[in-house]
């Protein structure tokens, strides 16, 4: 055991020196700094592992010691040999010493010119390479410079747009390569300032454009319509040249008169002016919008210049569609307000087209179709207000060339020809206005009697205006025409408001068919509304009388038989067939068909007046014992009246006549009764009614003289029939008869009521205590008296039997 314990000591005894060794090694052969950590790994061994450490330390000193002894012992010879040959050598070298010293001396003063001269090559080499220096930085500097001074110029001459060029060069080539220099710094610094500056001056001088071009838009749209005008005008010229043919028709104006068509010196001034309008490009100077589109491009800001515009441009149009108040009274008016309108979109599609997405196609139609609805309800108000044809027709050419001005540039106006469509309407109205005080002043200056023809050139000048072709009047001269004056007239004012009403269907874009529809409706309310009322007037006239009536009457069929030669003559302007499916019939016929009998009425009124107020001049003596013998007075006349206005009735139509002659004598039977029946009479004597009897005797004379021909036997006698049966009833007394045959169709006195007759006996009772025929009957024959009022009873019988019946 004690062995085993002997042998694992001196084993550990031994890997300790050797480790010992290792370590000592290390610290020989490494730098100082690296000693901590080998000496640090002596301590972390076995415990008093240092002590041995130490020893072994100083054992490798002290062996160290001893090699160094031998190697001084062996080099001590050697060293002492050589100091002694160095102080041998001292003398020399102090000798040595003194002659490179004064050598040196001797050197110094020699070269003190040569490094004076050195000297002043070297500061004038300096001075070189700093002049070179100089030089080449004022080379990199001289453009930087050039360019800013550019900069400077181009600012003072308003070439913003070069200017802008000019600084990003600076920025991005120049400014770099010097940037080290403080104005570098500075001008690097005031290029922000700058670029803002030229913001605002392009800002500002699109300001000024904005409302330079909404002060002078009118011009340009001027420009504009003229030119549209021009070239409307020159092509129309030219297909009217290419269609002149021998029945080539001429274009009407208001009064008739026809234009001659253009010939070729005036197409050629019409070229020339056409060459000599300016546009927009001339009239209007768009480099600064050019500019602030480019500026802020550049800038990077487009999208907010863009913006910028379209809002002002929105509220310049909204400024250009307000109409001034009293547009509506002059052409002038609307002439400003549509050259407003085009110059405003002319300026739009111009820059549209010059700049790239400033406006867009979608920006001008949305900016368009605001305008039109507009336009449109301020047309439509502003017309209503217009009265005169003239200037609707002028508003109508107007709109025209506005819209066909647009329409060059692409903008959509079908809106403003349906609009044209509704004032079309309107110039009819005011047109029908104008003729309604036409034809007033014609029927006014109408004197209603034939129209006198002396002359064979007097009757051709009458047939050239109105269609009329009589065969016998041609023969002879002097003659006269059946209608008055005013009928030409008339005829040749329908054909004037023909030739008014086509000027509005000029260039509206529509086919024949369309125009000949629209000539024939308006035509139609001319005759139907416009004539007929005026027509209608003039009969119920109070000065009109029956001479006058009749006339009327006579021109009205003449003018019904024209109605014809007015649908030829509409047929001739719009070359289209009257036997086309939607042809659309002239009303004429059924308005003076209804003037006619309009005006018949009147006369059968006018007539009946003039007989009531004949009658008013009756003044029979109702209780007279006889009567005179002869007819009364105001019948003579009033029968000599009818006599003398039923020749002029000669010229009427025989229905006509014979009506009317029946009418009257119907109307006097029947007034002549009422008078007999009127309430306030209250006493007739026999006397009055013998008188009474010659009064209507002289009426059937009247009516068996046939005082209009065509009356077939004794009709027109029957008007008297019912006076004639009651007054022979009271003439021969027979009552008997009377009673016994009443309500059988053979009695004599059928048209005899019972009610009238016993209306008339009473008032024939009521005077028999004062009338001499009761008082005869009471002194002669009291049976006569009972008579009477056994007659009395039995006519009221039959009356409550008829009220009975009923």
């Amino acid at each position: 055991m004690l062995t085993y314990t002997t042998i694992m000591a001196d084993s550990e005894t031994l890997e300790c020196v050797t480790e010992h060794e290792r370590i000592l090694q290390e610290i020989e052969s490494t730098d100082t700094a690296c000693v901590g950590p080998t000496l640090r790994s002596v301590y972390d061994d076995q415990p008093y592992a240092h002590k041995r450490f130490m020893e072994k330390l100083d054992a490798r000193i002290r062996n160290h010691d001893r090699e160094i002894e031998k190697m001084c012992n062996f080099h001590h010879q050697g060293f002492v040999d050589a100091i002694t040959e160095l102080l041998k050598v001292r003398a020399d070298a102090e000798k040595l010493m003194g002659q490179v010293t004064d050598t040196n001396r001797r050197l110094q003063e020699a070269g003190k010119e040569v490094t004076a001269r050195t000297e002043e090559v070297v500061c004038c080499r300096l001075q070189q390479r700093n002049m070179a220096t100089t030089v080449e930085r004022l080379q990199l500097c001289l453009p930087v410079l050039e360019m800013y001074s550019k900069l400077k110029e181009q600012l003072q001459t308003k070439r913003y747009y070069a200017a802008l060029k000019t600084m990003e060069q600076l920025e991005n080539v120049y400014i770099p390569r010097v940037g080290q220099y403080r104005f570098c710094q500075i001008m690097a610094e005031n290029l922000p300032r700058l670029r803002d500056q030229i913001k605002e001056i392009s800002m500002s001088d699109l300001k000024d454009f904005l409302e330079s071009i909404r002060k002078h838009s009118d011009k340009v749209g001027e420009a504009a319509m003229k030119q549209a005008q021009q070239h409307r005008t020159f092509n129309s010229a030219v297909s009217r040249q290419a269609s002149a043919g021998p029945y080539s028709r001429p274009l009407f104006t208001l009064n008739g008169r026809g234009r001659e068509a253009l010939n070729g010196q005036a197409l050629d001034d019409m070229v020339e002016e056409e060459e000599e309008v300016l546009t927009a490009q001339d009239l209007v100077d768009f480099s600064p919008v050019y500019r602030c589109l480019h500026i802020y491009t550049i800038l990077g800001d487009r999208e907010t210049f863009e913006n910028y515009y379209r809002k002002q441009r929105k509220k310049q149009a909204r400024l250009v569609l307000q109409p001034q108040a009293s547009m509506h009274e002059t052409v002038e008016g609307y002439r400003r307000y549509f050259n407003q309108i085009v110059g405003f979109f002319v300026v739009e599609d111009h820059i549209l087209h010059a700049t790239q997405g400033l406006v867009t196609r979608a920006f001008t139609e949305e900016l368009w179709n605001m305008a039109l609805s507009k336009i449109i309800a301020v047309l439509r108000t502003h017309s209503s207000y217009c009265d005169d044809p003239d200037l609707v027709l002028e508003l109508k050419n107007l709109i025209v060339i506005f819209a066909d001005t647009l329409q060059g540039y692409g903008f959509p106006v079908n809106r403003l020809f349906d609009l044209l469509f509704e004032i079309r309407d309107q110039y009819n109205e005011t047109l029908l206005k104008k003729w309604s005080l036409v034809f007033r002043e014609i029927f006014e200056l109408d004197n209603y009697s034939p129209i006198p023809v002396e002359t064979e050139e007097e009757y051709k000048l009458v047939i050239s205006r109105f269609p009329f072709h009589d065969a016998e009047i041609e023969k002879d001269f002097p003659k006269k025409l059946p209608m008055s004056q005013s009928v030409p007239q008339i005829y040749t004012q329908v054909k004037e408001f023909i030739y008014a009403s086509l000027k509005f269907s000029e260039s509206l874009h529509r086919s024949s068919t369309e125009i000949d529809d629209m000539l024939r409706k308006s035509t139609n309310l001319l005759l139907t509304r416009t004539l007929s009322g005026c027509l209608q007037n003039l009969i119920k006239k109070p000065h009109i009388g029956l001479t006058e009536l009749v006339q009327i009457i006579i021109n009205t069929t003449h003018l019904e038989q024209a109605c014809r030669y007015l649908e030829d003559f509409i047929t001739n302007i719009t070359t289209v067939s009257p036997e086309a499916v939607h042809t659309t019939r002239l009303y004429g016929l059924s308005t003076f068909k209804d003037a006619r009998h309009a005006a018949e009425g009147e006369i059968y009124t006018k007539l009946n007046q003039k007989i009531d107020e004949f009658i008013q001049l009756a003044d029979y003596e109702w209780c007279m014992a006889e009567s005179d013998g002869r007819a009364s007075g105001y019948l003579m006349d009033l029968i000599n009246f009818l006599r003398s206005t039923f020749q002029v009735f000669t010229h009427l139509p025989g229905k006509v006549a014979q009506t009317a002659c029946m009418s009257a004598c119907k109307h006097l039977s029947t007034s002549l009764l009422q008078m007999l029946m009127d309430s306030e009479l209250k006493q007739i004597s026999m006397g009055a009614v013998q008188q009474f009897n010659l009064d209507v005797i002289q009426c059937e004379l009247f009516a068996s003289s046939e005082p209009v021909p065509g009356f077939q036997g004794d009709t027109l006698q029957l008007a008297f029939i019912d006076l004639r049966q009651l007054l022979d009833l009271f003439m021969v007394w027979d009552w008997s008869t009377y009673l016994a045959d009443y309500g059988q169709p053979t009695s004599k006195y059928l048209r005899v009521n019972p009610t009238t007759a016993l209306a008339l006996l009473e008032k024939m009772k009521d005077t028999s205590k004062k009338n001499n025929i009761f008082s005869q009957f009471r002194k002669n024959d009291r049976d006569k008296q009972k008579l009477i009022e056994t007659v009395v009873k039995q006519l009221r019988s039959l009356v409550n039997g008829m009220s009975l019946h009923s």
